[in-house]
C-alpha cells in the first residue's frame, strides 16, 4: 500500500456520493469529455499521475479495500474495510508528525467543516503546507503532495481527508471522535 491509495479511494467515495445526490454533470464538464471515474479523470481531479492511480486501484483491489463492480467494471471502495483500515491501522502505516509553522490549508479538527467539534489543548492548528492556503499553523505532510490542490475542488474529499488527519494526529479521544464521524459518513448506506 501507498498513502495515495487512500486518497484515490476516498475520491471514489466522494464521486459516488456526488453521483447519488446531484449527478456528476458539473464534475464531468470540467474534465473535457472524460468520466471522473476514468484514470484520466481521476488524474485531473487529484493531481496524481495515471500510473500511480492505476497502481492504487490495483493494490486496493488486491487488498480488499476495493471491489470491481460487475456491471460498470469500475472499482468501488469497500467502505467497511476502508473504514476499519483508516481507524485501526493508518496512523501506524502512515504516521503524521507535526512540523514547523507555515501557511497552508487547515486540516484535522481545524478544517472548516470540523471546526468547533472539539476543543484542542494546543494553541496551534494543523495545516497542509500550501502557498495558496490562508491559515497559519503547524505543518503536516498530507497523504499525497497534491492533496491541498485536490481538496479545493471537492469539499467532500476535504472532509474525509481532514478526518483521516484527525485520526493520524489525534490522541485517543480525538481519534475516536474522528473515527465515529468517519463511520457516519462512510457507512451510512
Amino acid at each position: 500500500m501507498k498513502s495515495q491509495d487512500i486518497v484515490v479511494l476516498l475520491k471514489l467515495v466522494s464521486l459516488q456520493e456526488q453521483e447519488e445526490l446531484e449527478g456528476l454533470g458539473d464534475v464531468g464538464l470540467s474534465l473535457k469529455g472524460e468520466t471522473p471515474y476514468s484514470v484520466r479523470g481521476l488524474e485531473a481531479l487529484l493531481g496524481i499521475s495515471k500510473t500511480e492511480i492505476n497502481g492504487a486501484i490495483r493494490r486496493s483491489l488486491s487488498t480488499g479495500l476495493a471491489i470491481k463492480d460487475r456491471r460498470s467494471g469500475r472499482p468501488n471502495p469497500n467502505r467497511r474495510n476502508l473504514h476499519g483500515f483508516i481507524v485501526h491501522g493508518l496512523k501506524y502505516v502512515f504516521p503524521a508528525k507535526p512540523g514547523g509553522m507555515t501557511r497552508g490549508t487547515a486540516t484535522a479538527f481545524a478544517a472548516p467543516m470540523l471546526k468547533g467539534l472539539l476543543i484542542s489543548g494546543g494553541e496551534y492548528i494543523y495545516v497542509w503546507p500550501s502557498a495558496e492556503g490562508s491559515d497559519m499553523g503547524q505543518s503536516v505532510q498530507p497523504l499525497f503532495k497534491s492533496v491541498p490542490q485536490a481538496v479545493r475542488k471537492d469539499d467532500r474529499l476535504y472532509e474525509y481527508l481532514a478526518l483521516v488527519d484527525a485520526i493520524r494526529l489525534g490522541n485517543q479521544r480525538e481519534a475516536a471522535l474522528a473515527g465515529n464521524l468517519l463511520a457516519e459518513r462512510l457507512l451510512r448506506k
